[in-house]
């Protein structure tokens, strides 16, 4: 598997590439802050009119603060403060008579209460974590822009698949609601994109050598490989699954791929070591434990969802009903009149003809620009894409065997764990579909800027329905 590659650099006389160079770069930086900027208006635009009130992980840190792993809980909101008791995603703490000691143990993973710490010293519980989760998620959208600079990709396609990023996948609705389980995709998203973004770099610096590729390095372990496995893990500290994209980092990168993998390897085991560590010391064991408790609570609570109780809340059973809704997940059409619910000028008889369905939706069908991936079947002897399409299945895989899907949601929120892999599959894909730089085919181009636009038309209609609902 390799990809072609030229031998050498360009003749460059005069040094007129070196000199066009400079003005580009400034011009992609102008453009790349303008997109960012521009993400996080409309995510401060469009957040909900009130501050999310599920903040598990802003209890976590101020537990951390009173030198506890737990939190307090069940705590009755009143006039000193927030309460939490309404919280479902936690097990109450007993005492060895089986009393509740009003402490409770969270099942998430770490990083993102880590993430809210100083903030919480400083503000308490008070601290706007959905402002928060859309700062975060207005740098996600700048390092999107930075990874795709790394690809082979002209400056049009860089800038629209920024615009798809940000405004055409899950990662707007994401950011501008903050909650506790969105909280902690946007944070591992931009940490995932960073690791993508420098085995990617590694790539490119290895065939910039003298002698490309073949040229082996005399260091046993590559420094942008090992720095691309730390940031993997540590968005595995946030959302788990996304460790499941190692595979990318095996075959993308600097050196052999027993120097990528033995390097990314190291990186990832620094956070992961971290976070088992974390559990014992929290739960006495290496895998938090919460999860199992409340799949069990959840399979009695809601009976609508298709839990099973003879199943595992990790189960390969779960994939064929999990991969209805994330590929096949249609909204709800002529769906029942409640008068309740604000009407919209382009109702039927006074209710909408189609509103979004709250157990999830068609990651393809809520983001169509993802079907740019297609072309990229065609690039299966570059090790890029063979990574992306390996990780993204990877991911995808496993957390279909999880007995939930992220409801209530807009679209197929998982698929934020994926998604920086497959942003690699997507902008080699266009690039190939529009072809040669040198053809101008603007119906192809038009295709894909149609894609785009849909993709962010969609998002628009998915959050307006989100807020009007009250998700």
């Amino acid at each position: 598997m390799h990809r072609s590659i030229a031998q050498g650099p360009p003749p460059d006389p005069g040094g007129a590439l070196a000199r066009t160079a400079a003005p580009r770069a400034r011009t992609a930086l102008v453009v790349g802050l303008g997109l960012v900027l521009a993400c996080f208006a409309l995510y401060q635009l469009t957040r909900p009119a009130y501050q999310t009130i599920y903040n598990h992980f802003s209890w976590q840190a101020e537990g951390w603060l009173d030198g506890q792993f737990s939190i307090r809980y069940p705590v009755v909101e009143s006039a000193d403060g927030p309460g939490n008791a309404y919280f479902n995603d936690v097990i109450a703490v007993l005492d060895e008579r089986g009393a509740p000691t009003g402490r409770g143990m969270i099942p998430f993973p770490p990083l993102p209460a880590l993430v809210l710490l100083p903030f919480v010293a400083l503000f308490g519980l008070a601290v706007d974590q959905t402002f928060l989760a859309i700062v975060i998620g207005a740098l996600d959208v700048a390092v999107a822009f930075w990874l795709l600079g790394r690809l082979p990709v002209r400056p049009t396609v860089r800038n629209l698949l920024t615009v798809f990023v940000g405004a055409g996948a899950a990662l707007w609705y994401a950011a501008s609601l903050g909650s506790t389980w969105y909280f902690a995709h946007v944070v591992a998203v931009g940490l995932t994109l960073a690791a993508v973004g420098l085995a990617l770099d590694g790539e490119a610096h290895a065939e910039a050598r003298p002698g490309g590729r073949g040229k082996a390095s005399r260091q046993p372990i590559d420094g942008r490989q090992l720095a691309a496995g730390f940031l993997l893990g540590l968005a595995a500290t946030s959302r788990l699954t996304v460790a499941f994209g190692f595979p990318f980092l095996l075959l993308v990168g600097g050196g052999g791929w027993r120097r990528r993998g033995s390097s990314a390897a190291i990186g990832m085991a620094i956070p992961i070591l971290g976070l088992l560590a974390y559990n014992l010391a929290g739960t006495g064991t290496l895998f938090n434990p919460v999860y199992e408790e409340l799949y069990r609570y959840e399979i009695g609570a809601y009976p609508d969802l298709g839990y099973q109780a003879a199943w595992s809340l990790q189960d390969i059973r779960y994939i064929p009903q999990n991969l209805g809704v994330m590929l096949a997940g249609l909204p709800t059409l002529l769906p029942p009149c409640d008068p309740g619910v604000v009407r919209l000028p382009w109702s039927a008889a006074g209710c909408s003809w189609v509103i979004p369905e709250q157990r999830g939706m068609s990651f393809l069908l809520a983001s169509p620009a993802y079907l740019l991936a297609l072309p990229a079947l065609g690039l299966l002897h570059d090790r890029r894409v063979v990574g992306a399409l390996v990780a993204t299945a990877a991911i995808a895989a496993v957390n279909l065997m999880h007995f939930s899907q992220g409801w209530v949601q807009f679209g197929y929120r998982f698929s934020l764990d994926f998604a920086p892999f497959l942003l690699v599959a997507v902008a080699l894909g266009t690039e190939r579909f529009l072809g040669p730089r040198e053809e101008r085919r603007t119906g192809r181009l038009a295709v894909v800027i149609a894609l785009v636009a849909a993709s962010v038309a969609i998002q628009a209609w998915g959050i307006a329905w989100a807020r009007t609902l009250g998700w």
